[in-house]
C-alpha cells in the first residue's frame, strides 16, 4: 500500500465541490475524524495534548462546540452530518457542575464565552435538534450556564456579538435573558463602525478578516434568523462590504493572507454565506458570483495539506506549522473554519445554488481607506499594497499587519525567534539596524494616505528614524521608494515576495548587481533602481512561512550614512513573470511618454508626490 503523506492526510484531497450535496459531503469528512477524540460523556473534543491560552475544559469545549458552525446549517438544510442525540448528551453534561466533564462556569473575557456563540446560535436556529427534545433539568442546566456567560464581561471587540447570540437563542427556546447589557453591547459594537461597510476590531485601527467572518456573519444571522433589536443596518453594511470585500479574492479562490487567526482557513468565506441567508433581494453581487466565490475558495483548500495524519485539520495555513498561529490557538481552533458551510441552510432551489459559479466581476473596488490597501487585481493573485496597521499586542503582528504587500498567491512569513537582521525573513518589508540597536521592520504607521495609485505612509523603526514610504503599482509589480532621516548610519535589508522552496536543483536562481531573482513554478523578483544595494538570494528559517514550509525571499542588502537617504526598488511575483531589465523599462516608459526618464524621476509619472 502506498503511504498516505502531505496533501492525502486532507480529508477534503481528491474532492471538486461543484453542488450543494457535494458541500455536504465535504463538511461529513471534516467532521469525521473529530469521532475518535469524542470524550465518553460528549462534552469535549481534545485532539492534543498541547495547550493555548485558556484552561484545558476551555479546550475540550471549543472541540465539542465548533461542530456546531456546519452541524447547524447543515441540519437547516436537511442533511444530518452530527450526531445530535450525542451532541445534547454532551451539552447537558458539559453545562452541569456535578458532572465530570463541566466546562467550568465562565468567566470575565473567556474563552467559554466565545464557544458559547455557537450554542446561542444553535438554539436559534434549530431548536428543534440541539433544545426540544432536552429532559426538563437539562434545560435548567442549559439555560442557567448560558445566563452566567452572557452576565459575564465580554472583550470589548467582535467578542460582544457572542452574548447577542446567546441572548436571541435563549429567547428563541421561551428562556429569559439578563436585563442589563444587551444594549449597551450593540451600542459598542455601533461604535466600532468605520464606513463603507467596515469595522475595527476594538481598541486601536485594526481591521482585517474578522470585518466579514465575526462582525458581518453574526450581525447577518441575527438579522436572518432573531430580527435582533439594532440589526436593521446589518444587510445595508453588507451590500457595501460585499464588492470591496470579494476583491480580496482570487480569480483561483484564493483569499488575501493577512492579520491574525489564518489558522481559520476557509472561515475566510463565512461572509458570503451568511450574506447569502440574509438577502431577500437582488443581490449586490450576482448569485452565481457568490457561488462561484465560495466553491472556488473550498475548492482551493481541498488542494492544500492542511491536515495532519489522522485528517485532523492542524493550526497553521497553508500547511502545518503552529508557529505562525496564535497563544489562543488550541489543536480545536481551526474548526471555527466550518462557518464557511453556511450556505448549506440554503434550500435547493435557493438562487445561490441553481445559478451557474460565475467568476468575479472585473470591476471591483481597488483604493480601500479602512484597511488602508491598495489592490492590485493580477491574473494570477491579488496584491494589496498596505499602509501598515498597528497590532503590536499579537504574535508576530508587526508582520501580520505592517508589511507592504500581502498576496493571495504568495503568502506572508513571520520571524524566527531570535532572527538577526542577516538571517530575518522580511520578505515584502525593509529591516533596519545601526548605533548598536536590535534590528526592527515597520510595525505599524505613524500617518498614511490613499490614493487609485499609491499609498504613503510614515513609520518610525526608532524613535528617531523617521522613514516615508510610497508603494505604486508598476509594471506587474511595484515600485517603493523609502525616504529615510537618521541621525545614525543604518544597515538595510529589504525582500520581495517569498516564493516556495524546492527540494534539489529545481529552482533557477538569477544574481546580479541589485537584481535579484529566483524562479521555479513561479517568479520572484526584486530591483534596485537606485543602483546602492547588493542583491541575494536568501533562505529563511523553515516553517515560517505561512503558505509553503521553506522559501525563498529575493533580498536586497546596503548601507546608509547618517542624513536622509532615497531607497528605490521594484518588486514582482507571479507566472508568467517577464523578469524586469531596468534599463529596458526605462525605454519603454520613454517610448509611450514620449521623453527620457531616470528612475528618480519615475515615481513623479505614477503620481506618488500627489497622493
Amino acid at each position: 500500500m502506498t503511504p498516505r503523506t502531505g496533501l492525502g492526510w486532507n480529508p477534503l484531497a481528491g474532492m471538486v465541490i461543484e453542488t450543494r450535496a457535494d458541500m455536504a459531503a465535504a463538511l461529513c469528512r471534516l467532521l469525521a475524524p473529530l469521532e475518535a477524540y469524542l470524550s465518553p460523556g460528549g462534552a469535549r473534543v481534545e485532539l492534543s495534548a498541547a495547550g493555548a491560552a485558556f484552561d484545558r475544559a476551555a479546550i475540550g469545549l471549543e472541540g465539542f462546540a465548533r461542530r456546531l458552525w456546519g452541524g447547524v446549517p447543515a441540519a437547516m438544510g436537511g442533511f444530518d452530518v452530527l450526531d445530535w442525540d450525542r451532541l445534547r448528551q454532551g451539552l447537558a453534561h458539559g453545562c452541569d457542575p456535578e458532572h465530570p466533564e463541566f466546562w467550568g462556569w465562565p468567566g470575565t473575557k473567556d474563552q467559554r464565552l466565545v464557544e458559547m456563540a455557537a450554542v446561542g446560535f444553535a438554539l436559534l436556529a434549530v431548536p428543534d435538534r440541539i433544545w426540544q427534545p432536552l429532559a426538563p433539568e437539562a434545560k435548567r442546566l442549559v439555560a442557567r450556564y448560558l445566563r452566567h456567560a452572557c452576565a459575564q464581561e465580554h472583550s470589548a471587540n467582535n467578542w460582544m456579538y457572542f452574548r447577542l447570540l446567546v441572548e436571541a437563542g435563549l429567547r428563541q427556546v421561551g428562556e429569559t435573558v439578563p436585563d442589563a447589557g444587551g444594549d449597551g453591547y450593540r451600542a459598542a459594537l455601533e461604535a466600532l463602525y468605520l464606513r463603507e461597510g467596515w469595522y475595527r476590531d476594538g481598541p486601536g485601527r485594526r481591521v482585517d478578516h474578522y470585518t466579514g467572518f465575526a462582525f458581518h456573519t453574526y450581525a447577518l444571522l441575527l438579522h436572518r434568523y432573531a430580527s435582533e433589536p439594532g440589526t436593521e443596518e446589518a444587510l445595508t453594511r453588507a451590500r457595501l462590504f460585499a464588492p470591496q470585500f470579494a476583491a480580496w479574492f482570487d480569480a483561483e479562490g484564493r483569499g488575501l493572507a493577512y492579520g491574525r487567526s489564518m489558522t481559520y482557513r476557509f472561515g475566510m468565506a463565512a461572509f458570503f454565506g451568511a450574506y447569502a441567508l440574509a438577502e431577500r433581494d437582488v443581490p449586490v453581487l450576482p448569485w452565481g458570483v457568490l457561488r462561484g466565490l465560495v466553491l472556488r475558495h473550498l475548492n482551493h483548500w481541498c488542494r492544500q495539506p492542511i491536515a495532519d495524519r489522522d485528517g485532523v485539520l492542524s493550526v497553521g495555513y497553508g500547511y502545518p506549522s503552529p508557529f505562525i498561529g496564535e497563544d489562543y490557538n488550541s489543536a480545536c481552533s481551526p474548526y471555527w473554519t466550518l462557518k464557511a458551510f453556511l450556505p448549506l441552510a440554503l434550500p435547493v432551489d435557493h438562487p445561490f445554488w441553481s445559478a451557474d459559479g460565475l467568476p468575479l466581476p472585473p470591476a471591483l473596488p481597488e483604493a480601500q481607506a479602512a484597511p488602508g490597501f491598495l489592490l492590485q487585481r493580477l491574473p494570477d493573485q491579488t496584491v494589496a499594497l498596505a499602509a501598515g496597521q498597528e497590532a503590536a499586542v499579537f504574535r508576530h503582528g508587526a508582520e501580520k499587519y505592517a508589511k507592504f504587500a500581502y498576496s493571495t498567491r504568495f503568502p506572508f512569513s513571520v520571524e524566527g525567534k531570535g532572527a538577526t537582521l542577516n538571517v530575518a525573513a522580511l520578505d515584502s518589508a525593509l529591516g533596519v539596524q545601526g548605533d548598536g540597536r536590535s534590528w526592527t521592520a515597520r510595525r505599524g504607521c505613524h500617518s498614511a494616505k490613499l490614493s487609485a495609485q499609491a499609498v504613503y505612509a510614515v513609520w518610525w523603526p526608532y524613535d528617531d528614524v523617521r522613514v516615508e514610504t510610497w508603494l505604486v503599482p508598476w509594471c506587474g509589480g511595484h515600485l517603493r521608494r523609502h525616504v529615510i532621516t537618521s541621525p545614525v548610519s543604518l544597515d538595510t535589508v529589504e525582500g520581495g515576495f517569498a516564493l516556495p522552496r524546492h527540494d534539489g536543483t529545481s529552482d533557477h536562481q538569477s544574481l546580479t548587481q541589485g537584481s535579484a531573482c529566483v524562479g521555479n513554478s513561479a517568479t520572484s523578483q526584486i530591483v534596485d533602481l537606485g543602483g546602492t544595494r547588493a542583491a541575494r538570494i536568501h533562505a529563511p528559517e523553515a516553517n515560517t512561512n505561512l503558505g509553503h514550509a521553506c522559501v525563498w525571499v529575493p533580498q536586497l542588502l546596503g548601507r546608509i550614512e547618517a542624513g536622509t537617504s532615497v531607497l528605490l526598488c521594484w518588486c514582482a511575483a507571479g507566472t508568467p513573470l517577464s523578469v524586469l531589465d531596468p534599463e529596458a523599462a526605462l525605454a519603454h516608459l520613454a517610448k509611450v511618454t514620449g521623453q527620457r526618464h531616470d528612475w528618480k524621476t519615475v515615481l513623479a509619472l505614477t503620481g506618488t508626490p500627489d497622493i
